[in-house]
């Protein structure tokens, strides 16, 4: 990944993008009266997104815009939706498409490209993100080398987040390799008398995301970058040994009776937990350790400890986290997660919404409300809403940090946000392994 980019030239690039934008603005309105139907008018238009950002989390998007609402006169209407991820192709097919969409897998882009409703970015939407991002985030939005989305935000993959004092308490350390976590999780299951994980794979129909982030973690952090790639091409296959492996690595936590699912029940449990309920019992004390990306930290906001405070995130803190670890110690491999900005309107309004979403300044406006961080090379990482979160921003824009991108957001949809998802509920449920793969892998067949 490139390096930073300079603060001053930073401004720079940010007033002069507003100030086109207003200027815009400003003449539709010297020419047509301020009515919006006039084509260089933009002043008083709205402008329509639609993601599968929800709660408090839309809430901050949402007042990301009211800067550039006020130097525009654009309205920006943010609209949440759970299921996003099964309703945006339905209605985009049927015509109901948003002016612009905010997408979390580039494989769902893709399907998305392929109805021939997505419009090509702009040409100021592609100079920001040439000067904004590294080659790889720019890649995940091109298909047929052509360039249609804007990373937006960002989030690291695979933490394990746990409480330091409840670690003090029981004289236990972060672990660095795969085996002293399992040791880890032996120590607190017989100290704290309970299990030592919690888990949630409960996300309405995208429900058994968060099981493949599991198994993405252990293939690219023990099988290597290489094989990673390999399997999101479609080369490795799920029925390979590679795959099986991590499957069997990660069903020795949950699979185990014994170690989840704390605060919420067994194993099946799992299934019937959404993913975002884990905050609560971690900050509280009932979960010591839960797999999840660095999201998870906004979460915090909206939960209380023990004490009836709100958790404050840091290494010495109510809860933190830590790399999942590999077999060896010392991985500097991490797997990334993002949202991808998509238009299906390519009038004036829309495109400079667009183009403000490229910015940092529009990242510095998002990280600031707290809880997300952004891989922008030119944000503000001491924006960041807690020292976890500051600290993850900066891994990102490190250009010595290797990064590979979700597999399943990178793999097909009918794999990726089909097969998959539904393996790793099954595979919870009791299914076999080798079942499991089968039929996962059978997703490329549809």
């Amino acid at each position: 990944m490139n390096g930073l980019r300079s603060p001053a030239r930073r401004r720079t690039t940010i007033a002069i993008g507003i100030a086109a934008i207003a200027t815009l603005a400003l003449a539709g309105c010297a020419e047509g009266g301020g009515d919006s139907g006039d084509s260089g008018s933009v002043e008083g238009e709205t402008v329509s997104i639609s993601g599968g950002i929800t709660g408090t989390e839309a809430d901050a998007l949402q007042a990301s815009f009211d800067a550039f609402t006020e130097d525009t006169g654009i309205i920006v209407e943010y609209t949440g939706d759970k299921g996003f991820e099964g309703n945006i192709v339905t209605k985009v097919q049927g015509g109901n498409a948003p002016d612009i969409a905010i997408v979390p897998q580039p494989g769902l882009l893709k399907t998305l490209v392929e109805t021939g409703e997505v419009k090509e970015a702009p040409e100021g939407v592609v100079t920001n993100v040439d000067a904004n991002w590294s080659p790889d985030w720019k890649s995940y939005g091109t298909f047929d080398d052509v360039f249609y989305a804007a990373p937006m935000l960002a989030n690291i993959k695979g933490y394990v987040w746990y409480s330091p004092t409840k670690f003090e308490e029981w004289g236990v350390e972060v672990p660095k390799t795969w085996d002293e976590l399992l040791t880890l999780t032996a120590t607190i299951e017989e100290k704290s008398g309970g299990p030592a994980w919690c888990a949630g794979f409960e996300s309405g129909d995208a429900s058994g995301w968060p099981g493949t982030d599991w198994i993405e973690d252990l293939v690219l952090r023990n099988s290597g970058p290489e094989v990673y790639d390999q399997w999101v091409a479609g080369e490795v296959k799920f029925t390979d040994p590679e795959i099986k492996e991590a499957f069997d690595a990660v069903g020795e936590i949950l699979l185990d009776p014994a170690a989840v699912n704390a605060g919420f029940g067994d194993v099946k449990s799992i299934n019937s937990t959404a993913f975002a309920n884990v905050a609560a019992p971690v900050a509280n004390g009932t979960c010591p350790m839960t797999h999840q990306a660095s999201f998870l930290s906004s979460n915090f906001l909206d939960v209380e400890t023990a004490d009836g405070n709100v958790p404050t995130v840091a290494s010495d803190g109510d809860v933190y986290a830590f790399v999942l670890p590999g077999y060896e110690e010392g991985s500097a491999t991490i797997e990334v997660g993002g949202e991808f900005v998509t238009a299906f309107s390519d009038d004036a309004a829309t495109v400079a919404v667009l183009e403000y979403m490229s910015t940092p300044e529009f990242a510095d406006a998002r990280v600031s409300q707290g809880g997300v961080i952004s891989a922008n090379l030119n944000a503000d990482p001491s924006l960041a809403s807690s020292e976890f979160l500051t600290e993850a921003m900066t891994l990102l824009q490190d250009p010595n940090t290797t990064v590979r991108f979700d597999a399943s957001d990178l793999m097909p949809s009918t794999v990726g946000a089909g097969s998959f998802w539904k393996g790793m509920v099954s595979w919870i449920d009791g299914k076999d392994t080798e079942t499991v793969l089968s039929d996962i892998q059978a997703g490329y067949e549809n």
